[in-house]
């Protein structure tokens, strides 16, 4: 079982999200193990394969966790379509088996999904925790078939699924962000024809405020003495509504970037091999009424101190 020692495990601890996670956490006086397998650098970071039962099982007997955040995914959808049956292991398999393996030990398990598990048709948002799914794509199936398999391996509220939408914040390369991405296409528009999507709609959320979040629902399950009664399917997202091409003007006048050559394109996303959704709203209803802050950050305020630090 696991130990009232405040102990969390986050996987895919060297992603986007990840490292922030640990951050939260750790500021809050928990003590945590990351696991990372390609980019894994022990002892900080312990490299462990999470589609590997035989490793995860040592890990959380060695460890022994109140709380496990599961960050780890293969979450850019036109990697997804590349390698379905690689996908199909990391997203909902190695997901199965670590909901199984925490269940079994006592330990409160979160999973991250993401909003792609809805087709975000116009007029259909906002979507609540518990508005049918149903994905435009086949990485939005994997996460929706990996809530799912989490759900029904603890049917007890030893797991929660936390959906959120794209993500941006510190990077260690832009690419890692497919907001963070769009300063390249700025910077690249400044010298050559550029198209970018202005049709579909997003609502950039910053990993700190994700990581606080998580948190925050770490503290408020573990804690809790009739955890079954409380939500399974929590949702977060900032209220900030972009299309990418909008993302890219704020970008250009906090950088102070001329756009002239970047040209948007309202019928669909120029750039895409994949289906997008339209709009994917996510409410934050559930969470609210847990009590759970879900505060965020200005986007063009992170942004504009986020460039000054660029810059010097």
């Amino acid at each position: 079982m696991a130990t009232d020692k405040k102990t969390a495990v986050v996987t895919g601890a060297t992603g986007l999200l990840g490292r922030q996670v640990v951050k939260a956490f750790e500021k809050e006086g928990w003590e945590v193990i990351g696991t990372g397998f390609s980019r894994a650098k022990p002892p900080a970071i312990r490299k462990v394969d999470i589609q590997n039962r035989e490793e995860v099982v040592e890990l959380l007997d060695e460890v022994k966790p109140k709380v496990v955040i599961h960050c780890a995914a293969e979450r850019f959808p036109d990697k997804c379509e590349s390698d379905p049956e690689g996908v199909k292991k990391l997203n909902i398999e190695a997901s199965q088996m670590l909901a199984v393996e925490t269940k079994s030990r006592g330990i409160f398990l979160i999973y991250i999904s993401t909003d792609y598990v809805f087709d975000g048709k116009p007029g259909a948002a906002p979507y609540e925790a518990d508005s049918s799914p149903n994905p435009p794509n086949f990485y939005g199936e994997t996460k929706l078939a990996g809530e799912k398999a989490v759900l029904e391996a603890s049917p007890d509220g030893g797991a929660v699924v936390m959906r959120v939408p794209v993500l941006y914040g510190e990077v260690e390369q832009n690419k890692e962000s497919a907001v963070n991405v769009l300063l390249d296409a700025v910077y690249k528009a400044g010298s050559q024809k550029v198209e970018m999507d202005h049709w579909s709609i997003r609502y950039p959320t910053n990993t700190a405020d994700v990581a606080r979040v998580l948190k925050d629902v770490a503290v408020k399950y573990t804690l809790s003495e009739n955890r079954s009664a409380l939500p399974r399917i929590l949702q977060f997202s900032s209220e900030d509504r972009m299309t990418k091409y909008e993302i890219c003007q704020m970008l250009a006048e906090i950088a102070g970037l001329p756009l002239e050559n970047m040209a948007p394109n309202d019928t669909n996303d120029p750039n895409s091999t994949v289906v997008r959704p339209y709009d994917c709203h996510l409410s934050t209803k559930a969470l609210k009424d847990l009590g759970i802050s879900v505060q965020t950050v200005s986007f063009r305020d992170w942004w504009q101190r986020s460039m000054r630090a660029y810059k010097h």
